[in-house]
């Protein structure tokens, strides 16, 4: 959570011009509120605040919103307005419009559903997180009627290429809650690319990150989800207000699957692709949706499945005509368990005769020459803006995105735009907008704190322009400075903003709150060490993502672990000398100085693909500091802090 002194909200009309005025101290919001009007008084809350709801359906809105105030810091005692949660009819509000009220003495938060009161308490708790911290949380009286542009608000991420664990993912839920985007799909499988791994499709890095009863050789080994967590994950995170699409993707993108069942793969095609001449390739499908789909409480506990159907070969005619009869396939059986099918768009690449249902489908629109916009359009299916120019990140890989490009998209991007399609705005045929994040490059290195610190400005600005969807070229800079006064919700810490002095630092002592505590970039950490003889395995601090050793495990070196990844420094500790170590973090680099002086950074280690193209091998650490590790050596004034 950030603190800074901007007072400002950004405010608009529902149908007005995005403007920047002044609103006397109310504080800034992402995304932008539309309606506000201010009145007399300040309304003081304190983390006992009372909390009442007019419905047991907002039983547990009342619950994050008690449990955040204690995680933002509300003060404990003193008087506090009361916190009037409510179900109410309001057909202009429609499902997500929300009305916060606040008056010296209460505090009304209303909406025709729970999730359009979570959209009310998120935005009362960044009112507080955008204001300078004095200890107290207090919020001008005012009235804020607000509602978004579009219904769907979204962030994909693939978990098949990069293993994210279940912590992480929850974490990720309540960001995406914080700044009100409401759908996260998760890409459950896929595969690398046969470059990266000596143009061996045997050995190229495929995997299917769900648990699986019937097939459970296909379930990944370094990684995975169980079908009891991932349910119970799809349910909370719909409390958030936020919708869980899972997505299984075939027939392309399937080298899970073929190497599972090679008689399923496809010899012309490649062997990632299954091959669909094959009799047997729908019924074995069609079990591993089925697994998730069927019973009365099933694993897709939502109203949603993604059944891929992306970047399959349009060599012939015939594969043509069959791609499209699967899709239509999958579209019906995915209908038939009682959700709405989602499918990327590749109809105009494989444009052809066999009909493909379009009535309540709901397609990716990711690049126009797979699926050109306005032909999805004219067959009638519901499309979400997610062009792979302007939203796809692939961390580190030299191609797409690093990070997204924050300022074209706030000044010149809405879901409206599809590449070089423009549409009208709040068409309803757009549901709305999303963006990805690919981890295409398996095993370069890449940490969940590094696709997090990609992830967390790309969020601020797609929720930005799918909630509020106008283009503004003045007042981008107000909002730049805006949006980095908020945190990442409360109770997140996947940026990494603890801090630590500690004049002697104990084996086994705590540092951090809680196991996520952690410092990120740009960040240096210091200490004086007295060497004892330290066994490999000893480490100096750990937390729930990474393990930084006095020793490592493998070579009894100074050096870090996370993410599976071990990187080390040339550097040992001799025993009975005194030196001071210091490391440095970014996003691109770890450094070690000895004494002042640096000793050796751990920088993109670049190596050859089989087609001699370089890539990178990422070596960051986000720097945990959870507790210390149970060292024999002397450290003292153990100080870690921000640049």
């Amino acid at each position: 959570m950030k603190k800074g002194i901007l007072s400002f909200v950004m405010v608009a009309a529902f149908a007005g011009t995005l403007t920047a005025q002044e609103a006397g101290g109310v504080g800034f919001v992402v995304p932008t509120v539309k309606n506000i009007s201010q009145s007399k008084g300040t309304a003081s809350v304190s983390s006992q605040a009372e909390v009442n709801v007019n419905d047991k359906s907002l039983n547990y809105a009342a619950e994050y919103l008690r449990s955040s105030l204690m995680l933002v810091g509300a003060p404990k005692d003193g008087d506090s307005a009361a916190i009037e949660l409510q179900i109410v009819k309001n057909k202009k509000l429609e499902n997500e419009g929300y009305i916060l009220d606040v008056t010296p003495a209460k505090i009304v938060i209303s909406g025709q559903t729970p999730q359009a009161v979570m959209w009310g308490i998120q935005t009362l708790l960044q009112m507080h997180d955008s204001q300078e911290s004095d200890g107290t949380f207090t919020i001008p009286a005012c009235k804020i009627q607000d509602k978004p542009d579009y219904a769907y608000r979204g962030f994909l991420i693939d978990v098949a290429r990069k293993f994210f664990p279940l912590d992480y993912l929850k974490n990720l839920v309540r960001t995406m809650s914080y700044y009100k985007m409401n759908v996260l799909q998760v890409h459950l499988n896929d595969n690398g690319f046969k470059k990266y791994f000596h143009n061996n499709w045997d050995e190229t890095y495929a995997a299917f990150r769900l648990e699986s009863e019937r097939f459970p050789e296909l379930t990944a080994k370094d990684g995975h989800y169980t079908k009891a967590e991932f349910r119970e994950f799809v349910k909370e995170s719909a409390k958030l207000g936020v919708e869980i699409i899972p997505e299984i993707d075939v027939p392309a993108h399937s080298l899970a699957f073929a190497h599972y069942r090679p008689s399923l793969s496809s010899d012309k095609y490649g062997v990632d692709h299954l091959d669909l001449t094959n009799p047997n390739v729908i019924p074995f499908i069609d079990s591993v949706f089925v697994e998730y789909m069927e019973g009365k409480d099933p694993v897709f506990a939502g109203p949603r499945v993604s059944v891929g159907t992306d970047e399959y070969s349009n060599a012939d005619k015939q594969v043509v005509e069959l791609f499209r009869a699967f899709t239509d396939h999958l579209i019906k059986l995915v209908e038939g368990y009682g959700y709405q099918a989602k499918l990327w768009g590749a109809l105009s690449h494989a444009n052809g005769e066999t009909p493909v249902k379009s009535d309540n489908v709901l397609m990716d629109i990711w690049y126009n020459g797979y699926a050109n916009p306005r032909d999805m359009k004219a067959q009638g299916y519901q499309m979400v803006s997610i062009p792979d120019g302007f939203v796809y990140i692939v961390p580190a890989a030299g191609y797409y995105y690093d990070y997204l490009n924050v300022k074209f998209l706030y000044e010149r991007w809405t879901p409206a735009k599809i590449g070089s399609e423009q549409f009208d705005e709040k068409d309803p045929q757009i549901e709305g907008g999303a963006f990805a994040v690919w981890n295409d490059v398996c095993g370069n290195g890449i940490s969940v704190g590094d696709v997090h610190h990609r992830v967390f400005p790309a969020m601020q600005v797609i929720a930005e322009k799918c909630w509020h969807a106008v283009n503004d070229t003045v007042n981008f800079a107000k909002w730049d400075e805006g949006r980095k006064l908020l945190g990442e919700g409360p109770g997140v810490n996947e940026l990494g903003s603890t801090e630590a002095d500690i004049r002697i630092l104990r084996p086994g002592q705590p540092i951090g709150g809680n196991e996520y505590a952690q410092i990120g970039y740009d960040y240096q950490v210091d200490f004086d060490i007295t060497w004892d003889k330290e066994i490999p395995g000893t480490m100096l601090t750990k937390s729930a993502r990474a393990t930084f050793y006095l020793a490592d495990p493998v070579s009894g070196m100074l050096g870090f672990s996370r993410d599976g990844y071990l990187f080390t420094f040339k550097y040992s500790g001799r025993p009975g000398v005194t030196e001071h170590l210091t490391i440095k973090g970014t996003n691109k680099k770890t450094e070690l100085w000895v004494n002042g002086k640096l000793f050796q950074t751990l920088n993109y280690d670049e190596r050859l693909a089989a087609d001699a193209k370089p890539y990178n091998v990422v070596r960051t650490l986000v720097f945990p500091l959870y507790r210390a590790g149970r060292f024999h050596s002397a450290v003292t004034n153990f100080k870690a802090r921000k640049l």
